[in-house]
């Protein structure tokens, strides 16, 4: 028997799996063997914050735009949702090309959030002076209170959109997509680990709605989709409470290294970064560019007078770092501590802790943890000896970016 047979075959088997659920024998499941993986320690003891932020939910997806102002031209980049983190990069370089449209080359980048940080770095990558103007920066930004994972559907639809704004997703997705692939490693607070799912049932195809709340993968595009395949564990071959596991490979974003390095490579490349609030349009009239990138989020509803935008509170719990912790299910590991949750409260302004949830997510994150399987010393395996591999049905976790 050859390579090709094999593959074949072993081909011939994934798909069995995947419309049978859970289509192994006897024999296959007893060959295998579990692994094991550190449990996070999770007691209220163990808490150092709870951080707050209001996600620019636009119900219709972002607004990615050119407008006229007077005489002076704004180009749209907002309403990114829980999506932010995943999708700056690529409406980054989308604004960047509508701007090339216009004859100036100095640029104004309203927000310093992650949406008007990329957006800056893309158009320096194309030749123009920026000055990006902000009220806050990190670490005083909405964009530092994410979970951030590399989830380019998370939260950000809830009304039907148009073929021409599926089109220009889609190729945001795929830009944004490589550009944080080629950022992974120590410098950028990007990497890639392993996250899970748990089931009692066996994992079945999902629903390929492009408006569902996280996985809408019939939205993303196939480079996207076929990179994210699964793989599945069944009852006794890890460690989670619960009889099925996914796990597939997942782009994590530590906001706070991430933003950090942002605002560092948009000086070095001679950016400018001036504190200032803009009231009404007309205070935009006292800049000396005549262009304008717009990444106010939230703020577009009283600026531009979008009255689409609504807020979504988020909110984490964020406890004492593990670093043997490297894997992700229901919290997001990171240097500056484990964060749990995350929350959504729909059309809600105040930044102030719901502690009905915190304690939700805090008691639920006990009750799962402390029912995990601890590792046996000396037995731990790495995760490729175990699973069968998965066609890549699933897209991607239920995390907030």
């Amino acid at each position: 028997m050859n390579r090709r047979d094999v593959l074949k075959i072993g081909g011939m088997a994934l798909v069995g799996v995947g419309v049978g659920g859970c289509a192994t024998t006897r024999a296959a499941r007893g060959s295998r063997r579990r692994f094991d993986l550190p449990p996070v320690i999770a007691s209220w003891d163990r808490v150092i914050r709870t951080t707050v932020g209001l996600r620019p939910h636009r119900p219709a997806g972002f607004n990615l735009s050119a407008d006229r102002l007077d005489a002076k031209t704004v180009i749209h980049n907002y309403g990114h949702g829980g999506a932010g983190h995943s999708l700056g990069w690529g409406t980054g370089q989308l604004a960047a090309e509508l701007a090339l449209a216009h004859g100036d080359r100095r640029a104004a980048v309203l927000g310093c959030g992650t949406v008007g940080l990329t957006a800056a770095r893309q158009l320096q990558r194309r030749g123009f002076a920026v000055t990006i103007y902000a009220k806050s920066v990190p670490p005083e930004t909405t964009s530092n209170m994410a979970l951030a994972a590399f989830t380019p559907t998370s939260g950000l639809l809830s009304a039907e959109a148009s073929p021409e704004w599926n089109a220009q997703f889609k190729r945001a997705v795929s830009i944004a997509y490589r550009e944080l692939q080629l950022l992974a490693g120590l410098n950028h607070g990007v990497s890639w680990i392993d996250g899970y799912n748990v089931t009692e049932a066996p994992p079945q195809p999902q629903d390929r709605s492009p408006f569902s709340r996280s996985e809408g993968s019939a939205l993303l595009p196939a480079d996207v989709q076929l990179s994210a395949g699964r793989l599945i564990y069944g009852p006794g071959e890890h460690p989670f409470p619960g009889k099925y596991a996914t796990q597939r490979k997942m782009i994590r974003i530590e906001p706070t290294s991430y933003l950090d390095a942002l605002v560092r490579d948009f000086l070095t490349f001679g950016g400018r970064l001036v504190i200032r609030t803009f009231d009404a349009p007309r205070d935009l009239m006292t800049l000396d560019e005549s262009l304008i990138i717009n990444c106010t989020g939230l703020g577009s509803r009283a600026l531009f007078g979008d009255e689409t935008m609504i807020p979504v509170k988020g909110q984490l719990v964020v406890l004492v770092p593990q670093l043997e912790v490297d894997y992700s299910c229901r919290a997001m590991p990171r240097r500056d501590g484990i964060a749990l949750g995350s929350t959504q409260e729909r059309g809600v302004w105040t930044l102030e802790p719901n502690e009905a949830e915190r304690a939700r997510v805090m008691e639920a994150c006990i009750k799962f943890y402390s029912a995990m399987r601890p590792p046996v010393p000396g037995t731990r395996l790495t995760r490729s000896e175990a699973p069968r591999e998965m066609p890549a049905v699933e897209s991607f976790f239920d995390l907030e970016s």
